[in-house]
């Protein structure tokens, strides 16, 4: 063997060590890569279920915002309804009460000034 074998050789020992400590690193970051794959696959399989509920959850309330918006509708239009009655109520009514009221109390006037008068002239006799 000569000195270029020889080199040669040391050189292909240090180059199989160098392969050996970059091979552990390269072995374990590829344990990290498949426990990281394994991770995301878990997580994806419970959020699966989850969407679905979800998504379950915003049809059946959007379901139940359509009757809220139906029964909100109803008791505008009964209230509409209950005002123009009220309104056409106090038109009706109103109006006679308010002269049946201001009759009864030029009446009440009326007696109580017929009734001042009686009574002066009671006491001047």
């Amino acid at each position: 063997m000569s000195g270029g074998d020889i080199a040669g050789l040391i050189a292909a020992v240090v180059f199989a060590v160098l392969v050996g400590f970059i091979a552990i690193p390269l072995v374990k970051f590829g344990r990290v890569l498949d426990q990281t794959r394994e991770a995301i696959k878990d997580a994806s399989d419970g959020i699966t279920p989850i969407l679905d509920e979800t998504a379950t959850t915003i049809q059946e309330t959007n379901k139940q915002l359509a009757r809220v918006d139906v029964i909100t509708k109803n008791v505008a239009d009964v209230t509409g309804n209950v005002s123009a009655l009220v309104a056409l109520f106090a038109a009706t009514v109103g109006g006679p009460l308010i002269k049946l009221a201001g009759f009864s109390a030029a009446v009440r006037a009326a007696f109580r000034a017929a009734g001042g008068s009686r009574r002066s002239r009671g006491t001047t006799h």
